[in-house]
């Protein structure tokens, strides 16, 4: 990917605009909770843990319009939805498990400098 041109305005508004969309916490944990298998609309708030059912929803539905996620509705007495990730959303998955992985390798060191920014500021 290009970098963003300051003067190509209608670039820099793309990407800042995707940035905002695929960097958001819900989204990178429903991405990755797809990764491994398309899952049930309760499945995956059990998998993703303290989220509520309108973000989850919300989070689905952006995904599904930004042609990350599909939705698959199995005529059943309840309805059975099934959200898998699409060919576009496996393209983010590697992207999103890199930045998770780089995430849980150097937790431990984000953690001890915000540690020692903390304890400078309340030194001052």
């Amino acid at each position: 990917m290009k970098p963003c041109n300051p003067e190509d305005t209608a670039s820099c508004a793309r990407i800042s605009e995707m940035l905002a969309r695929i960097g958001d916490k819900w989204t990178l944990l429903v991405i990755r909770a797809l990764g491994a298998q398309p899952l049930r609309f309760n499945a995956l708030k059990r998998n993703i843990g303290d989220i509520s059912q309108k973000m989850l929803a919300s989070t689905l539905r952006n995904l599904e319009r930004d042609g990350f996620v599909t939705r698959t509705v199995t005529p059943l007495t309840p309805p059975q939805v099934d959200y898998a990730l699409t060919d576009l959303g496996r393209d983010l998955l590697g992207p999103v498990a890199a930045l998770a992985d780089w995430t849980v390798r150097n937790s431990e060191r984000i953690e001890a400098s915000r540690a020692r920014f903390d304890g400078r500021m309340a030194a001052e």
